[in-house]
């Protein structure tokens, strides 16, 4: 049986190569840079598949064309750098995955950029609009500042005397103060009280969880953000062993322990963007290609964590999940 480091080794060698050998000596060969957040291959799974995946569907094979990748492991020192390294090779697209964006916009004015994975593109300032995006940026977002509320009301409905819910935000991130406006303004009206508390690395996440017990915090809610992705087998613990339930924003830290995901199917996503790629290979500009919003939501719920937690799942829950993982 392959492993998942081995399967995840096959398919950077069949599919990527450094710019310096095949692609320039091919000529022709596009040459993409892949800026991505987390420190290896095996850590951006299954997202890094789903990418390759997608280069495939379009005929991108090897030797068709030649991908660069970067892993700054969340490290801002190594986003800037790795971001420079990338733009001095002179790609003809860029790619940059989630908080990885906003490092490739300040590196470079005139390289093709594709985003993905950006909550919120024109607050970040990637592009001036979702329809007409204006510089060199461009991509798909994944929504996830809009959905605050709904996670809230997830909650809320799972646990009807829910009262105070923790927000978790990294303060590095421009995005954590939308985030942490849009749970103030969503949890009146839901009867919450919202506070947040603030973990710029995995080291912190120990004392800001015992920070939210302390707190009187009866349920947590997870914002979309790389660090949290990285630490998503430490969260579940933590809010597992703290009896706090979790509401995130992607099916991989529901697989990881959390109770409760709601948010776009972060797969098709990534699987979408090779076909921004392609565009702007065929010529297309980016400030010509509106930013594409996800239309499907998944919902998906951890009974085994809700049991550990004695938690009951509403049936109306059950009916609408996407997925219950048993």
């Amino acid at each position: 049986m392959i492993s998942r480091r081995s399967f995840i080794a096959g398919m950077l060698s069949a599919v990527s190569m450094p710019f310096s050998a095949k692609a320039q000596q091919a000529g022709k060969i596009p040459r993409i840079g892949v800026l991505w957040h987390a420190a290896s291959a095996e850590e951006e799974h299954p997202y890094f598949e789903a990418l390759l995946e997608g280069f495939r569907h379009l005929g991108y094979v090897e030797g068709r064309i030649a991908l660069e990748h970067r892993f700054p492991n969340e490290r801002p020192e190594l986003f800037a750098s790795m971001a420079a390294e990338l733009v001095a090779s002179k790609p003809d697209v860029l790619i940059g995955v989630g908080g990885a964006a906003p490092y490739l916009v300040k590196a470079t004015a005139t390289i093709p950029i594709v985003f993905m994975y950006v909550p919120d593109p024109v607050g970040s300032k990637l592009v001036e609009s979702i329809r007409r995006p204006g510089g060199n940026a461009t991509g798909l977002t994944n929504f996830s500042l809009t959905l605050c509320a709904k996670r809230l009301e997830f909650l809320k409905e799972i646990i009807p005397t829910l009262a105070r819910v923790a927000s978790l935000v990294n303060p590095s991130a421009k995005i954590s103060d939308l985030y942490i406006d849009q749970s103030n303004a969503a949890g009146p009206q839901l009867g919450l009280t919202t506070q947040a508390f603030q973990v710029r690395s995995l080291h912190e996440l120990d004392g800001a969880f015992d920070a939210m017990v302390q707190a009187g915090m009866q349920a947590v809610v997870v914002n979309a953000e790389s660090l949290f992705y990285q630490g998503k087998d430490k969260i579940a613990q933590l809010a597992v062993a703290r009896r706090l339930p979790t509401c995130v924003w992607v099916r991989e830290l529901v697989e990881a322990g959390a109770l409760v995901s709601y948010g776009a199917d972060q797969h098709a996503i990534a699987r979408r963007v090779p076909v921004y790629v392609d565009k702007i290979l065929k010529g297309a500009k980016p400030t010509d290609l509106p930013v594409e919003q996800p239309m499907t939501f998944e919902l998906i719920i951890n009974f085994k964590t809700a049991k550990a937690l004695g938690i009951t799942i509403p049936p109306s829950l059950l009916v609408l999940a996407n997925e219950v993982i048993r």
